[in-house]
């Protein structure tokens, strides 16, 4: 396996480097020379391998790497044990199984130190990279390694900051806060034209945030024999403006970009004169896709070096100052008693730009001009806070002349209050003057309505099914995709249909604001011819309902106007408006199901059945536990019986885990059916294989097979493909998702707990599955939907993207009012444990030998230091001997493994059973082996070394009433993928930090099937670490669910001082 990392160098490049699980992890002895003296990193990948990797990734990412460089190094100060460079975070998580910083070996036990490294790196120029870092979202890259086979890559910590930071870069752009210059090398006496940022307040305040989180790693690289690494800020710095650079030309030279004048210095081209050459020079390399190299041939250095102080000073005029006030600009819109009449539904009164001193300590404190002309009211108070109220408002008033020209006119009064502007004239100062302002440090408050968003002109597409009824989906049969229905184009202008005498008034009116019912509104005038236009070859007739189902979702292809609503009746509006579910049929269970459905189980298989009647792929994503098996069987059993599927039975993808669970779950539940299982070397083939399934009513089989019998599973005509924890093919680029595809059924269901991991392409590659070609092409896909919500937040969009997609997919939460009264209570409880005084001496001890160290560590050294420190914590916490392994006993030296004693004496004299967790394999075989003693009782342990086949074994004899009434389970190991309903007690040993990874570890109980209210509980130590992070978790919980829930590293960044406190030994820790 390979962990990718990315770097910055002051080369001015993005440098790839990779570290790979194949090599040896210690390095030759070393030669002479110290610390300083560099050696080949021994586990870092060869470039020439990595690119091969990243050129098998997608096209995308394989045009990004095309002309990289692969004979790169880059020399690195990495934390080191004696042997050689410690794995990084990423590497020991993903390949090494192991918790943030832990190590093996020597790495474990020994300080680490700084030492040099050379890494190969593959050198991609400053455009190259900032492509790539688009593309590379989420914790992982999928590709095909040397041998073929899937691989997906680990993006480690520096990969997800450069992606943040390439964020950030490109809000800059698109914020306006960018700024051209000319830059001097001296060396070369060059000139080379670039684009610089420009912060406004907030944006500097998110580069300090960027500079402080910046990964250690990131800033290694050395420059001398000194293992300090870089200043953040010069990294930080170099990375954002060559993305800067990158972003702009792609824009500007693209086939959607931009004039290139629209953004350089209007001051200096103005007017009717003629550009100078080295104007003229400066432009081209503004905008040029080659290059930003001035051609030297033509440049004069005494007249470039005054072009670039004039440069300099008009930069000066656009930074951001100091000082306690900002001229602000406020826009009223005319009064009702203003407005017109006319019906050309724009306005030819006066609105009003009002003038203002606004305080930047308290925004809401504002002083009118005519307040400070006069010296009174609010100036009074910023004159106060060390203002000069008159110079200030007129010295930016001045500076703001450049971004908003007509405030020209009223500077010409001694002291100007306001700007009275037209209807055009206030559509010109919203669209373009206010963002300007506001990008330059100006305050701007704008009306309510603007600031809420553009009433959007669209179309609404409207059908009726021939002869059908709203509600028709409970009946089930007599429609199909091929059914003609009736159906109509409609204009609507923020939600509202329009008739056709607005639309026309519209059309005709002389502004981009105009009022509309009362209200007024921002309308695209080119948008509205386009759509007067199209709307007259767009009326409305007969169409099949598959091709409006089609339509519906993907949209139009012309787009003269966006497709913004679809009304439907019957059948298709059941569908389209996601209620499909609720209006179906329950279907009552058959006589071959052994089982009683729950309500909404019945509604979810008369569901699946409405969706294979109309002919349409079904994507069943109800959260784990809610019994998405039993809806499937109980589907094919309802087939059984009617005989609607005999001869063409289904076949049933899943990971090679599940494939006992589902073997077991169809025996338990539908005898009746005939299952065969394709999986292991005696499989069949050929005609055996062929005969075998014929007769068969359900075939199981793996991915990894999918893939590898392709051609023999495709010679089958299955009646359906059922595909479980369908995010195995999120990537759909994959040869193993493009192989499920390929396989031919007239029905499909798509099974998952988490339609979308970490990416909207990974929904996408789903109901590519379910139902080919309906969201079109992934190109499109990501145009319409995954850039503008990812990158943009486009709400409509996301609307537009539920639409699309609550036709095909049933997603149901056990928190759903509709589900939680239909599942046992699950009732979780915090259980505080104290120390022992041996617990208490070890803690403290420890505190304060590794605070020591932390405070005299620096960089990555650092964060090694403090993630050793919370793992010895939180070991002590468990329990002396397991911090000490010198295998000493374990009774009465510790509080919590009293306190589990206590629980499972409980659990025990009721009859019943508990699950045990924690995220120590090592301390799960101490628990196993003294609870069994303790009880006398069979005590069962899993963890990452137990195989398949003992792994199902275990599981079985849980399950069973006379098995071990105690289950330890490593939090890995039996966290997810596991049906374990016989234990109705969840004991959480230590704690993972991670809200999502505990609660699918406690659902390994807490779903269908239990039938007992479910008993969690979660463990800590008073006065400790474990108390004080368990509080952050509790009160900021969305903060825990983006930064804590990732695991300790966050932890890694604190100051000592606060790392103190949070680690610091509480009076309390101790009982008497």
């Amino acid at each position: 396996m390979y962990v990718l990392h990315a770097l910055f160098t002051d080369a001015g490049c993005w440098e790839l480097w990779a570290e790979d699980s194949g090599r040896p992890l210690e390095a030759p002895a070393r030669r002479r020379g110290g610390p300083g003296t560099a050696q080949r990193h021994p586990f870092a990948a060869e470039p020439a391998v990595l690119a091969r990797l990243l050129c098998a990734a997608g096209e995308e990412v394989a045009a990004t790497v095309e002309f990289a460089d692969p004979r790169g190094s880059v020399p690195l100060a990495l934390p080191s044990h004696r042997n050689g460079p410690r794995p990084s975070t990423s590497f020991t998580r993903f390949v090494l199984g192991g918790a943030a910083g832990d190590g093996s070996g020597d790495g474990a036990t020994t300080r680490p130190e700084l030492r040099a490294w050379i890494v190969p790196t593959l050198v991609l120029d400053p455009r190259d990279g900032a492509a790539l870092l688009a593309l590379l979202d989420g914790e992982t890259l999928a590709t095909y390694d040397v041998d073929g086979a899937e691989a997906d890559i680990p993006l480690s910590d520096t990969v997800r900051y450069a992606t943040a930071v390439a964020k950030f870069a490109e809000v800059l752009v698109r914020r306006g806060e960018i700024l051209p210059d000319l830059d001097a090398d001296e060396d070369s006496g060059e000139y080379h034209a670039v684009w610089r940022p420009a912060y406004a307040l907030d944006s500097a305040a998110h580069r300090k945030a960027l500079i402080d989180a910046m990964p250690p790693v990131f800033r290694a690289q050395l420059l001398d024999t000194e293992l300090t690494g870089r200043p953040a800020a010069d990294v930080l710095d170099g990375a954002v403006n060559a993305l800067i650079d990158a972003y702009v030309i792609g824009a500007l030279t693209g086939p959607h970009g931009l004039h290139g004048e629209s953004l350089v210095p209007p001051r200096l081209l103005d007017g009717p004169r003629v550009k100078t050459p080295i104007e003229e020079l400066w432009l081209d390399a503004l905008t040029s896709a080659s290059g930003n190299l001035l051609d030297p041939d033509r440049l004069d250095p005494t007249t470039a070096q005054g072009f670039m102080t004039a440069l300099d000073e008009w930069r000066t005029t656009h930074r951001a100052t100091a000082s306690p006030v900002r001229t602000c600009f406020r826009l009223l819109a005319p009064e009702d008693g203003e407005r017109p009449h006319d019906g050309s539904g724009d306005a030819a009164a006066q609105w009003t730009v009002e003038l203002l001193l606004q305080s930047t300590e308290d925004p809401s404190l504002l002083a009118t001009a005519q307040e400070v002309w006069t010296r009174s009211g609010a100036a009074r108070l910023l004159r106060a806070a060390g203002a000069d109220p008159r110079r200030d408002l007129l010295a930016g008033l001045g500076r703001a002349a450049r971004s908003f020209p007509a405030l020209g006119y009223a500077l010409r009064e001694a002291s100007p209050t306001r700007v009275r502007l037209d209807a055009e004239g206030a559509y010109d100062f919203l669209v373009r003057a206010a963002p300007a302002l506001i990008g330059n440090g100006f305050g701007v408050l704008l009306p309510s309505w603007w600031s809420a968003g553009r009433a959007e002109l669209g179309f609404t597409l409207a059908a009726t099914p021939a002869a059908e009824q709203p509600g028709r989906a409970a009946r089930r049969s007599g429609f199909a995709l091929d059914d003609l229905i009736d159906y109509e184009w409609r204009v609507s202008l923020g939600g509202q249909t329009l008739t056709d005498a607005e639309f026309q008034a519209l059309a005709e009116a002389k502004s981009g604001l105009v009022q509309f019912r009362g209200r007024w509104v921002e309308v695209d005038r080119e948008r509205l011819a386009a759509g007067l236009k199209a709307l007259g070859s767009r009326r409305g007739g007969a169409i099949r309902a598959g091709e409006f189902l089609r339509t519906a979702v993907v949209g139009l292809d012309d787009e003269a106007l966006p497709l913004e609503a679809v009304e439907a009746d019957g059948w298709l509006g059941d569908l389209l408006s996601g209620v499909a579910e609720q209006r179906c049929a329950a279907v009552a269970a058959p006589p071959g199901l052994h089982a009683t459905l729950r309500p909404y189980q019945e509604r979810g298989v008369g569901w699946l059945a409405f969706m294979d009647g109309v002919g349409l792929g079904a994507v069943l994503a109800d959260s784990m536990g809610l019994g998405k098996t039993i809806q499937v069987l109980t589907l094919l059993e309802l087939e059984r019986e009617s005989g609607r599927a005999e001869g063409r039975p289904t076949l049933l993808i899943c990971p090679m885990s599940l494939v006992a669970n589902w073997q077991r779950e169809a025996a338990r539940f539908t005898p009746g059916l005939e299952v065969h299982v394709h999986h292991g070397a005696e499989r069949l083939s050929g005609e055996q294989f062929r005969a075998a399934v014929t007769d068969t009513h359900l075939v199981i089989t793996t991915y990894g097979l999918a893939l590898r019998d392709r051609a023999q599973l495709a010679g089958v005509p299955w009646h359906r493909v059922v595909i479980d924890e369908a995010q195995a093919i999120k990537n759909a680029a994959t040869k193993q998702a493009r192989a499920v595809r390929s396989l031919a059924a007239p029905h499909r269901v798509a099974l998952t707990g988490t339609p979308v991991e970490n990416r909207l392409a990974d929904l996408w590659s789903i109901l590519e599955f379910a139902n080919p070609g309906l969201l079109g092409s992934a190109e499109s896909f990501k145009q319409r939907f995954a850039r503008p919500i990812e990158r943009d937040g486009d709400e409509r969009a996301a609307e537009r993207l539920r639409r699309a997609t609550g036709a095909f997919v049933l997603r149901r939460e056990k928190t759903d009012p509709a589900i939680i009264s239909d599942l046992p209570e699950k009732v979780e409880m915090k259980v505080v444990c104290n120390l022992t005084k041996e617990q208490a001496s070890l803690y403290q001890a420890t505190v304060d030998e590794m605070l020591r160290e932390v405070a005299e560590a620096q960089g990555v050294g650092r964060r090694g230091l403090v993630l050793a420190l919370l793992t010895r914590l939180k070991q002590i916490c468990n329990h002396p001997a397991h911090f000490l392994k010198d295998g000493s006993r374990l009774a009465g030296r510790s509080g919590k493994l009293a306190r589990v004693e206590e629980l499972c004496e409980e659990v025990l004299a009721a009859g019943e059973k508990a699950l045990l967790f924690t995220q120590y394999a090592e301390f799960g075989a101490m628990l196993r082996e003294y609870l069994a003693g303790r009880f006398g009782r069979e005590v069962a342990f899993l963890h990452g070394g137990v195989p398949k086949r003992g792994r199902d074994a275990m599981v079985l004899r849980f399950e069973e009433p006379d098995g071990p009434p105690l289950f330890v389970l490593s939090l890995k190991a039996g966290g997810v993928g596991l049906n374990l309903t016989a234990a109705n007690h969840v004991i959480h040993v230590d704690r993972w930090w991670n809200p999502a990874v505990e609660n699918q570890a406690t659902d390994r109980a807490f779903r269908i099937g239990q039938r007992r209210n479910v008993q969690v509980r979660k463990l800590m130590c008073a006065g400790t670490l474990e108390e004080r992070i368990d509080r952050v978790i509790e009160e900021k919980q969305d903060l825990a669910e983006r930064i804590v829930g990732t695991g300790e590293g966050w932890l890694t960044e604190l100051s000592v001082a606060e790392l103190r406190d949070v680690i610091r030994l509480s009076a309390d820790a101790v009982a008497e």
